[in-house]
């Protein structure tokens, strides 16, 4: 696995020492809210502008080489610069370090929530929560949309996404494969329209001196054995635990279905966790049975709140699916159990793609054909997040839906006379908030859980 040894600073050439490494990614790890956009921003002004350990240049060399792969881009960047620079006990804690907040925070939220969730004060909290998730989903698809869509041909693929997973409930790894498919076939085919988009992450664009340079360490140059063996390691961590589940389990037991579902999302969760998330939140409420909608809406709330990757919330789904279905266990050790069942099988393919995959990306760099699949991919992405941030509005501010079974539509439409008024002007202060006054997130979360805790101390909900 290339861990023959920790290299110091002064070993790898560029004089980071290993120990101040950890402190930096500890800083970054802790500081780490806002989603990607603002996760990856976090780690530019660290990494590029203040440390000035990578350039420019390289920083966003791997920002794209990550936005090509499933799974969290600021998580993955985070691993591959530290594989970079300390080789793979490099990555192993940068990357780990990443989400362990997260782990920790969302783990100590589930405990509350499945204990005290249906006590007064805790749901008047996560009232104001979902108001403020729905207008920051709807902020999502906005930023995502202005970057994605930025020609009749990306729009087109965008509505046509939405249509198709909103009204006829098409699955969301087919439209990414799909939308891959026709990007690909588009750049080859010489149209501009699938030209890539850029990463702004404001700043100059000009070369600025590293501590790292511009060599290619030995451990970065692509060896044939070397991936060979690095990939059956991390596959086998990552497989090797999910059929010993099912054979010793059972397909029908729960923690098979944990473990086999989110060994799925790792390999399809392109466009970032608003994208797949919508996926999760049909499949986990409405075909496991998991969880409710508004559920699903608390747990995004606990992942938006605290650091790490929003895809962080699908430990929540593990453990509250593990919870209500404990398979003889005490409900609490088997949420316990399936939330870090979830977190393993979510994330350790990550590692996988950064280790096996990193060291031929300059054989990725300027492939017309995978830049044009991403362009068009993240273009679809701004549908599917369009359908997610509809379908948490139809569950936030409407009491009922009825389902609509019709081939071939299949969608679910509100009752409008089950409008929720508080939630309503909940979200629309929120959305307020978010787009008129351009407030941070945290500030707009805890502002609407607090408004949610005074509508229930003065009788409103």
């Amino acid at each position: 696995m290339d861990t023959r040894t920790i290299e110091t600073g002064a070993d790898a050439g560029h004089g980071v020492s290993f120990s101040e490494a950890f402190r930096v990614w500890l800083r970054v790890a802790c500081l780490s809210f806002g989603g990607p956009a603002g996760q990856i921003a976090v780690m530019h002004r660290i990494l590029v502008e203040e440390k000035k350990w990578i350039s420019e240049g390289r920083f966003l060399h791997a920002l794209n080489y990550c936005m090509l792969l499933p799974g969290p881009e600021a998580q993955q960047l985070a691993t591959y610069i530290g594989w970079l620079m300390h080789r793979t006990a490099g990555g192993l804690m940068a990357g780990g370090l990443f989400i362990l907040p997260g782990i920790i925070a969302i783990m100590g939220l589930s405990y509350v929530y499945a204990a005290y969730g249906n006590v007064s004060f805790v749901e008047a909290l996560f009232f104001g929560l979902k108001a403020a998730v729905l207008a920051i989903v709807v902020e999502a698809v906005v930023r995502v949309g202005k970057r994605a869509l930025k020609n009749r041909i990306m729009i087109a693929l965008a509505a046509m996404a939405f249509v198709a997973i909103f009204f006829f409930a098409v699955p969301f790894p087919i439209i990414i494969i799909a939308a891959g498919i026709i990007g690909y076939a588009g750049a080859r085919s010489g149209r501009p329209e699938f030209a890539p988009a850029g990463h702004g992450h404001g700043g100059s664009s000009a070369l600025i001196d590293s501590m790292l340079g511009d060599a290619v360490p030995d451990h970065v140059r692509p060896n044939t054995a070397r991936t060979i063996r690095v990939g059956a390691l991390w596959l086998a961590l990552w497989v090797v635990p999910v059929i010993a589940l099912v054979l010793v389990l059972g397909q029908a037991n729960v923690f098979s279905h944990i473990a086999l579902f989110f060994s799925k999302m790792a390999m399809v969760t392109f466009g970032g966790a608003y994208a797949v998330l919508a996926y999760v939140a049909q499949q986990a409420v409405e075909h496991y049975h998991w969880l409710k909608p508004h559920e699903m809406l608390d747990g995004l709330g606990m992942a938006e709140t605290t650091p790490g990757p929003l895809i962080m919330v699908l430990q929540f789904v593990g453990f509250m699916a593990a919870y209500r279905d404990a398979s003889g266990l005490s409900p609490m050790l088997a949420a316990t159990l399936g939330g870090l069942l979830a977190t393993w099988v979510t994330f350790t393919p990550c590692f996988l793609w950064i280790f096996v995959g990193a060291p031929y990306i300059e054989r990725l760099r300027g492939n017309t054909g995978l830049a044009g699949a991403l362009s068009a991919i993240t273009a679809a992405v701004v549908g599917v997040i369009l359908n997610l941030s509809i379908w948490f509005a139809l569950h936030t501010l409407f009491r009922d839906t009825v389902p609509v079974h019709a081939f071939p539509l299949d969608f679910d439409m509100p009752v409008l006379t089950s409008i929720d008024i508080p939630a309503l002007l909940l979200s629309i202060a929120a959305a307020t908030a978010i787009f008129r006054f351009k407030l941070g997130m945290l500030t707009v979360l805890a502002g609407s859980c607090a408004a949610g805790v005074a509508l229930r101390l003065a009788g409103v909900i």
